[in-house]
């Protein structure tokens, strides 16, 4: 019996400690709030300051982005018309081309005028980066190429491009059009 009154005077005990104990840290934290008042308003001005420096951050990030973007605008603007400038040049030939096609009675000479302007074109758009992908005789390439039907053709071009129906293009090694071919079989 003993055993039980000295657990029920311990039990007894422990919430009047938990008391004491909640009292104790009570005035702690009354003597810490006189103390603390100074540091939360200093803490509240450092708050203030980084979310002011923050802001500005934000702004100035927002300003780049809207800064940045109108010049990738400008810029590609700009870069088209480095490609038709070059092209100018051959437009002019091919307007006098068509002043002497009224005229002409050559049919060769013409032929070979439209073939230079040709020419001409070709190499101010490879100059530019334009490179052709397919030649016939070259193997299918699923990657540059598609393939709009096929026909029966020797063992020799089983496989290969036996007909461009409509050339493939790179721009610097970036395919802007694949070829379409018709594939021998």
């Amino acid at each position: 019996m003993s055993k039980n009154k000295d657990k029920e005077a311990a039990e007894n005990l422990m919430p009047l400690e938990e008391d004491l104990d909640q009292a104790s840290n009570t005035k702690e934290r009354s003597e810490e709030d006189e103390y603390s008042s100074d540091e939360n308003s200093e803490m509240i001005n450092k708050l203030e300051e980084q979310k002011e420096k923050f802001l500005r951050l934000l702004a100035e990030f927002e300003n780049y982005k809207r800064r940045t973007s109108k010049e990738k605008i400008e810029m590609l603007k700009v870069a088209g018309q480095d490609v038709i400038k070059d092209l100018l040049p051959a437009l002019d030939d091919i307007d006098r081309a068509e002043q002497v096609m009224k005229e002409a009675k050559d049919v060769d000479a013409v032929k070979e005028g439209l073939n230079l302007i040709s020419e001409k074109i070709k190499n101010i758009l490879k100059s530019k980066g334009l490179q052709n992908i397919v030649q016939i005789g070259d193997d299918f390439d699923t990657e540059t190429m598609e393939a709009i039907t096929e026909i029966a053709a020797g063992e020799k071009m089983s496989g290969k491009v036996v007909d461009i129906l409509e050339k493939g293009y790179t721009l610097n090694e970036k395919i802007i059009r694949y070829a379409k071919v018709v594939v021998g079989k």
